[in-house]
């Protein structure tokens, strides 16, 4: 899943990323409030962590942007004052949960996770589509009942395949989900046929029928 933290405070912006990248998270990251909106307008997430007390602007503003935009990104509001206001205005204006520092970063990964698991999957604490059962607390998936190993990037790139079923995803949503800011760093797209390629073998391989299918010239559609 793709995470955009947008946090002016350099110690703890670069923090919850490593956090968050370790816990197997794709994280981009702004440090004031027009580097967020820019980011915002110019990619998907999946969610973003934004701090309201911004350099140039307020989070708030952000979120107001993000349901403009008709975003499906779930919202996580970080504030360092515990303001009962600050929480029912970033909430009334769509924000879903509200934390304030200081925090765990295990309390934010705790928070991230229930996030997605909502909005993306009703709430399951497993995912499953067909024969494919895949478990979101332990990374790990089942074809027909049986383990298959994938690495990190295949392990996401089937979920963000599962997550955007029977959708077009174009190789260029794929590439920016999967790497981030550095995917365009890759000057082509054959690393995302690799992970594809691979992927499907594995999957063929445990039993599993074969569901990616090849949108020539744009990208992939998965069902």
């Amino acid at each position: 899943m793709k995470i955009l933290i947008i946090e002016d405070e350099t110690a703890l912006r670069n923090a919850i990323r490593q956090y968050l990248e370790q816990q197997g998270y794709i994280c981009e990251t702004a440090g004031d409030f027009q580097e967020g909106i820019r980011k915002v307008n110019e990619f998907e997430y999946d969610c973003i962590v934004a701090d309201i007390n911004l350099p140039k602007g307020s989070g708030l503003d952000i979120v107001k942007e993000l349901k403009h935009l008709h975003s499906r990104a779930g919202i996580i509001i970080i504030s360092a004052k515990d303001s009962l206001e600050d929480k029912l205005s970033g909430l009334a204006l769509g924000a879903d949960d509200y934390l304030t520092k200081p925090f765990h970063l295990s309390e934010l990964n705790a928070r991230i996770h229930a996030l997605l698991r909502r909005k993306n999957f009703d709430g399951d604490t497993r995912i499953k589509f067909h024969e494919i059962t895949i478990t979101p607390g332990s990374q790990t998936v089942q074809i027909h009942q049986r383990p298959i190993q994938l690495t990190t990037k295949e392990y996401q790139l089937l979920l963000y395949l599962i997550a955007n079923q029977n959708r077009l995803i174009t190789k260029s949503a794929l590439a920016s989900h999967l790497w981030g800011d550095a995917y365009d760093q890759a000057g082509s797209y054959d690393f995302i046929y690799t992970h594809i390629k691979n992927l499907r073998k594995k999957m063929m391989e445990a039993g599993g029928n074969d569901y990616i299918k090849t949108v020539y010239g744009t990208g992939y559609r998965f069902g």
